[in-house]
């Protein structure tokens, strides 16, 4: 047994000052099986679009591993190191789940920025959003043309702007059609708006 560890650690080039190329193919070849691992333990939650709690754990989840490729750290520990960093995102998903207080530190806040067509001056400040930036949020996003056709607008934890348009009033309008010589009336309702 001990040789067979002795052969994997020559292999992979463990205590060496310098790895040769085999040696970094076969560390890249372990780090990325053991990151596929790792992304499935943690859900894949922090490769989606999500928060900056999500974010920064897949930046410094790949700088940790990358380390172990290219042997400026050994291969054993920056695999433990990856593995407890996954573990405390899910550990922290977990606690944020059940206590949104925790959630809103770790995560952020969602903020409302306009209210039944009126901006929110004040939470616009605190997110650091521009009127051009609202703007063009509710141009992407829905069918509402200006501020006025929005019931809501909400600055996400993710860093998006969803908008929900207002309801807009269905108006009916009716057109009577006569036809003479005994021909009977048509009535037309058209509904605008919708």
């Amino acid at each position: 047994m001990h040789e067979v560890l002795e052969a994997l650690r020559e292999l992979i080039g463990a205590g060496d000052d310098e790895l040769d190329s085999l040696q970094m193919a076969l560390r890249a070849l372990i780090i990325y099986i053991t990151a596929i691992l790792l992304v499935r333990l943690g859900q894949k939650r922090f490769m989606g679009k999500n928060t900056a709690f999500d974010v920064i754990l897949g930046i410094i989840l790949g700088s940790v591993l990358s380390r172990g490729i290219t042997g400026n750290a050994p291969l054993i520990p920056t695999v433990t190191a990856g593995a407890v960093l996954v573990a405390l995102h899910w550990l922290f998903s977990v606690m944020s789940f059940y206590w949104y207080p925790f959630s809103s530190v770790v995560k952020g806040q969602e903020r409302l920025l306009i209210k039944d067509g009126e901006i929110q001056w004040d939470n616009m400040r605190r997110s650091h959003v521009g009127k051009h930036d609202l703007e063009m949020a509710i141009r992407n996003t829905s069918r509402a043309a200006n501020f006025e056709d929005v019931a809501e607008a909400h600055f996400e934890r993710s860093g998006d702007i969803s908008v929900i348009p207002r309801e807009r009033e269905k108006k009916l309008r009716v057109i009577d059609v006569a036809v003479r010589n005994g021909v009977q009336n048509v009535r037309i309702e058209l509904v605008e708006g919708s």
